[in-house]
């Protein structure tokens, strides 16, 4: 074989192999662009799928906060009898099965926004137990009124939740 014919030879396949070369990194990127904009429509419609719910479980801890708002409460608890630590009992398990309804609400909020809520759950019963506390609360009704003095001179910790909810809410258009 002379040497000519092997330059011939190597002419001739140098184009086939360049050309082989850009087909194979233009179907690379081509195939990673699609792959990407398969993800792309796959987290959309996932993200249209779940907004709704992520809505609902925003509504319903929003709700949840407005239940457990001691003034409202109060309003909806009524005392059965005038013994103050029934009442107590009796509020604070209201909140407590307010919570317990709406605990898988959890796994479609953040985590923090979840903590806020359990913090304002919490500091509403920690409220109304320092309230039966007090030596002057003797009786469930002087508990409600002892309970609504101190909502007129603060925000209910419940509030702030709220608040903090409707700031996520926002966040997520």
């Amino acid at each position: 074989m002379d040497v000519s014919r092997i330059i011939d030879l190597f002419l001739y396949t140098l184009p086939a192999i360049i050309t082989g070369v850009i087909a194979y990194y233009f179907f690379r990127e081509h195939t990673k662009n699609e792959d990407g904009r398969r993800r792309f429509l796959l987290r959309k419609d996932l993200q249209a799928n779940s907004l709704p719910l992520r809505l609902q479980a925003y509504e319903r801890m929003a709700l949840f906060l407005e239940r457990i708002t001691p003034s409202k409460l109060l309003i909806r608890v009524v005392p059965n009898s005038p013994d103050k630590e029934m009442y107590e009992s009796l509020l604070i398990q209201s909140i407590e099965q307010e919570f317990e309804h709406n605990l898988t609400q959890q796994i479609y909020i953040s985590d923090r926004c979840w903590n806020i809520i359990t913090a304002a759950k919490n500091a509403t019963i920690q409220l109304i137990r320092k309230a039966s506390l007090l030596e002057k609360t003797d009786t469930a009704n002087k508990l409600r009124e002892v309970i609504l003095t101190e909502m007129m001179e603060r925000k209910a910790p419940s509030d702030a939740a709220l608040s903090f909810i409707k700031e996520e809410v926002s966040d997520l258009w």
